[in-house]
């Protein structure tokens, strides 16, 4: 009877998701409910652990999420993001041009989400294809790889570090892991990967009425040290603190400062505090002015934290249900590696409701129950969840239909390229921590 609650609440939520097209956050409380129902809860019960799931998850998360979208709007308010961007390209020319437009979407993916980073980045896309002469599928596939592939492997993206807080694995560690296998994906899956699109003949024209947005002008712009320094502080504060953590005696002074400004919530505050003076006040701004950025830069994320908090809630009640329990006893005879088991699971979430980050989250509810059963490591399993999220790129992702749009493909061309381009993605993401695996663990 659970396993027939549990697919009745996968297909219920893709129901609501794809056919009647409601909200993510609307359908997961839904979903939440008629589990809750359907496992015997009493219906106060399934509201107080709706509940306890969305505090749960959000109580950490929120501020991890609040801070990465406070630093991403300061940086492309300010001009670094083009900064970085156009130095990179500059510096590695017009033959190499596939391998700046790949570093300079790692680069500036880790610190914006995924739409934000596609939206900055499309207009200098479309810029050098123009000025380097060269076809636009060839800048726009690495591009379109490196931010995929930040925002589904590494934290503090909501996917990975929500699935993180569910898993409680440590967020620095899975960042290390993430970028393990995050580097070599993005090199395969976008400049060697376009090799093979090249030879399909498409040729794509820049469509001329979304080649429109501001460019800043060369003394608008902080400089290139500056905007790099500034981007990548939260992640070598967290990179630092998992390799004290790895190294040094917890006793140790050093040890404890390390770990503080390594936290999370810590590095990516100091983040925040040093973009407001390098992308702020450093270039003129006042106070005031600089503040506007940070307020709208949390306006943006209302909608994504309470889809994460929804993806809590679906957690919650699957194990106050006693479909956890369950889950264990199912799974626990099975030779399949949990690590596979985890990638699985999160595939069929992606086919059936779009969303990586909502396919994240709700794999991670079903997996969460039988990590202490499977003796894997949980930040392996984060990897391997959010590998799972990234699979096929399906037409009920929003990433399916803004590749198309900007880079002027008909569907049939996107499915030849956008989706064997995910799929790949996902597939060798799994392969990367299976090695991970078997030389660590």
């Amino acid at each position: 009877m659970m396993i027939l609650i549990l697919v009745g609440a996968i297909v219920f939520l893709f129901v609501l998701i794809m056919g009647a097209k409601l909200n993510s956050f609307l359908s997961l409380i839904l979903v939440c409910l008629a589990v809750g129902i359907a496992e015997g809860m009493p219906v106060l019960d399934v509201v107080k652990s709706i509940e306890q799931g969305v505090g749960g998850t959000l109580g950490h998360l929120s501020l991890i999420i609040g801070f990465g979208a406070m630093l991403g709007k300061l940086m492309a308010d300010s001009g670094g993001a083009q900064r970085i961007a156009t130095t990179l390209i500059e510096k590695f020319g017009k033959e190499h041009i596939t391998w700046a437009v790949t570093i300079t979407g790692f680069v500036i993916g880790i610190a914006m989400f995924f739409e934000v980073s596609f939206v900055l980045l499309i207009p200098l896309v479309f810029t050098v294809a123009i000025s380097a002469g060269v076809p636009l599928l060839e800048i726009g596939i690495p591009m379109m790889t490196s931010i995929s592939v930040a925002h589904c492997f590494l934290p503090p993206h909501p996917g990975p570090t929500a699935i993180a807080v569910i898993y409680g694995a440590d967020i620095g560690k899975t960042l290390l892991y993430g970028l393990c296998v995050a580097l070599p994906v993005t090199v395969i899956c976008g400049p060697m990967f376009y090799k093979l699109v090249q030879h399909m003949g498409l040729n794509p024209e820049i469509p001329t009425h979304l080649h429109e947005k501001k460019v800043f002008a060369e003394e608008e712009m902080p400089g290139f040290g500056l905007s790099i320094f500034t981007a990548l502080i939260p992640v070598v504060l967290m990179a630092a603190a998992s390799i004290a953590k790895m190294n040094m005696n917890p006793e140790s002074p050093i040890y404890t400062a390390i770990e503080f400004i390594g936290n999370p919530d810590m590095a990516l505050l100091i983040a925040v505090f040093a973009a407001i003076f390098t992308f702020g006040l450093h270039r003129g701004k006042n106070i005031k002015e600089t503040m506007k950025s940070v307020e709208a830069s949390v306006a943006s994320i209302a909608m994504i934290l309470l889809i994460v908090g929804g993806g809590g809630a679906f957690k919650q009640v699957l194990l106050d249900g006693g479909m956890g329990a369950y889950i264990v006893s199912l799974v626990g005879g099975l030779s399949v590696s949990p690590i596979v088991l985890a990638w699985a699971i999160a595939v069929l979430m992606r086919i059936a409701v779009g969303s990586a980050t909502v396919a994240a989250l709700t794999s991670g509810g079903v997996i969460a129950p039988i990590i202490a059963t499977t003796g894997a490591s949980p930040e392996l399993l984060v990897l391997a969840t959010s590998c799972g999220s990234m699979f096929g790129g399906p037409p009920n992702d929003v990433a399916f239909w803004m590749f198309k749009e900007y880079f002027n493909l008909s569907i049939k061309e996107t499915l030849l390229t956008w989706c064997p381009m995910a799929t790949l993605m996902s597939v060798l993401g799994l392969v990367g921590v299976l090695i991970m695996e078997g030389i660590f663990f």
